[in-house]
């Protein structure tokens, strides 16, 4: 038997960032946590039609729903995992049993000192790092240190009976030690560089490492610059952010966010330091609602309408409102229990207010990606039209260019089951005045409807054009210059103080002028594919105009001048290990500040 989840929308609409994902049934029992480098990859590998297996088969039957949490890198994705695997038991997981002993890190005395895992008394002379909340990140910390720093990981008993170097030393894991392949002097450098890195000290080492490429660069040893290039790369990409783990107190942090079409709050549950889960919320609201006030909203009756709700010590939100004293006074009154909520936060803290905006904004795209909703939405923009039936395809043009550089049009093009990206198309406009929009409106439109003119391509059943009257007016000229057959035409003007949910609506042409409820569903799907083509021609336009200045990636941001790049570069080891970082690891280094990190970020992800 197949499950009813609609797993291309969900695939669609799904990230490819890390994370841990639960999949639950129809009566939303968890049945199975698991976590991913590509969400995106790693799900779709459970609906494939052949290959799976009978015990993975059966949890597809049963999956009725499934849930995503992005985090910032691996690590922390596997952190929450055994976090949520341990607090519900799923079925289809493994279940180990709960070791109360807390794991270290080992590391023995003597010449020749080895890294292990520990657990239990601490007798053996050593030093000892943690403890640590997992076994499996301390796992695949050593991992890389050992390809990093090739400290040996083997027993005693085997490291004193080699007299051969055995296969860690083929695959550069070891140095070999056991058979006098390496000193004493280099062998305790490996091993300081180690230490340095497990007591917290990984900027320093990152930057002692930095100095040592530089100095093996000039004298023109490029093999060993090469080998502390890779010992950098590896060495930020096994940097914990700790996101999941490494706080303390207990904490609820609620992140909101708004866009045409709904709102999602995310709230994330933090007790003794420690992410216990996370659940998503879909209040319905109107558009012209702003966060703050959606924010406000499910606060009071979150907090105020159930008597036995667990309450936190501390709430962090991603946006302020004036009532939230007021709150904080009613929660005292009604339940006697002191409350802060705290906005601008720092460290581990400002990650979890990140992470769970990231997971609020991913949310809500998957939600506004849904057939079901989609289908809906196009059947109240036929209610509003006052069609006979929903309509199967709506187009939406857009215009972009900065001063008349690089103008870029776009079209975009939407059915009940969502957007059509492969039918998205864009348009270099050339040969107008810079910054004459009608100019290049009329352009793209005579571009697009010449050929279906001509009998090629499918036409719209309505065609959305946003600017208003001017635009709808220049839209209707073409349509009749190429004898397109008539088609419904949409116009959206910007209210006058041209906030979402006060558009003026034109059907056809100017005299049938209407509005719509800011709650509308048609509004919402008017809102979504105006919006879907105002970015498809942003991104259309930056790439065009990068191309035309010939930049690299981050000669595009602002801020990044040759030297603070080449330090960027030096810091990561390279652009690859660059791209791969995350937002605060980029912010952490040398002369980064915040906003200049969200612009790196962006450009690197820019798509």
């Amino acid at each position: 038997m197949m499950s009813n989840f609609d797993s291309a929308a969900f695939l669609a609409s799904c990230s490819g960032r890390p994370g841990v994902y639960r999949m639950f049934d129809a009566q939303a029992k968890l049945l199975y946590v698991g976590k991913a480098k590509n969400l995106k990859k790693r799900l779709a590998s459970y609906f494939r039609k052949t290959g799976l297996a009978p015990k993975t088969a059966a949890l597809v039957a049963k999956i009725a729903q499934v849930e995503t949490t992005i985090t910032a890198n691996e690590t922390e994705a596997l952190l929450l995992e055994q976090t949520l695997i341990k607090q519900w038991r799923p079925p289809y997981n493994i279940l180990l049993r709960d070791d109360k002993s807390y794991p270290y890190v080992f590391l023995s005395s003597g010449d020749f000192p080895r890294l292990s895992i520990h657990r239990g008394s601490k007798k053996e002379p050593g030093r000892y790092f943690g403890p640590y909340p997992s076994a499996g990140a301390i796992r695949e910390s050593l991992g890389l240190l050992q390809k990093a720093f090739f400290v040996r990981q083997c027993e005693d008993s085997f490291y004193r009976n080699r007299n051969r170097p055995c296969l860690q030393y083929q695959i550069k894991r070891c140095k070999a030690p056991c058979v006098a392949l390496v000193d004493r002097e280099e062998y305790a450098e490996d091993v300081r560089h180690s230490v340095m890195f497990l007591e917290g000290r990984s900027n320093a080492l990152a930057e002692e490492l930095s100095k040592s490429m530089e100095e093996a660069a000039l004298s023109l040893n490029f093999e060993r610059a090469a080998e502390i290039r890779d010992q950098i790369a590896l060495l930020r990409r096994v940097q914990d952010q700790q996101s999941m783990e490494g706080g303390t107190g207990n904490v609820d942090v609620v992140s909101a966010t708004v866009s045409p079409g709904g709102a999602c709050v995310h709230l994330i549950t933090v007790r003794g330091g420690r992410v216990l889960g996370s659940k998503n919320f879909f209040p319905q609201v109107a558009i012209e609602e702003s966060t703050s006030e959606v924010l406000q909203a499910f606060l009071e009756q979150y907090y105020l309408g159930a008597a036995d709700r667990d309450l936190p010590s501390e709430l962090i939100v991603n946006v302020v409102h004036e009532d939230f004293a007021t709150l904080i006074s009613a929660i005292v009154e009604l339940r006697g229990v002191e409350l802060s909520i705290t906005h601008r936060v720092r460290g581990t803290r400002a990650r979890w207010q990140q992470l769970a905006l990231t997971n609020a904004e991913q949310a809500l795209a998957a939600r506004l990606a849904n057939r079901q909703h989609l289908a809906a939405r196009f059947q109240a923009l036929a209610e509003a039209l006052e069609l006979d039936e929903p309509p199967m395809r709506l187009e939406c043009f857009d215009i972009s260019h900065s001063s008349g550089e690089a103008t870029v049009a776009s079209c975009v093009v939407f059915g009940p089951e969502g957007p059509l990206k492969s039918d998205y198309r864009r348009y270099n406009i050339e040969g107008v005045t810079a910054g004459d929009d009608y100019a290049a409106m009329h352009q793209a439109l005579s571009r697009r409807f010449r050929k279906a003119a001509e009998g090629e391509g499918k036409l719209p059943d309505v065609l959305l054009v946003d600017g208003g009257k001017g635009q709808l007016n220049m839209a209707r000229e073409v349509l009749q210059e190429l004898a397109v057959p008539e088609l419904i035409l949409l116009g959206v003007a910007k209210g006058v103080t041209r906030k979402p949910g006060l558009e003026t609506l034109y059907l056809n042409d100017a005299e049938h002028e209407f509005t719509l409820p800011g709650d509308s569903p048609a509004l919402h799907l008017i809102q979504q594919v105006r919006d879907e083509a105002h970015r498809f021609a942003i991104t259309g336009h930056r790439a065009r105009r990068g191309k035309a200045r010939t930049t690299s990636t981050l000669e595009d941001v602002p801020g990044i001048g040759p030297k603070r790049r080449r330090e960027l570069l030096k810091h990561f080891g390279g652009l690859q290990e660059l791209s791969r970082a995350s937002l605060e690891e980029i912010a952490k280094a040398p002369g980064i500040s915040k906003k200049l990190a969200e612009s790196i970020y962006a450009a690197l992800h820019s798509e």
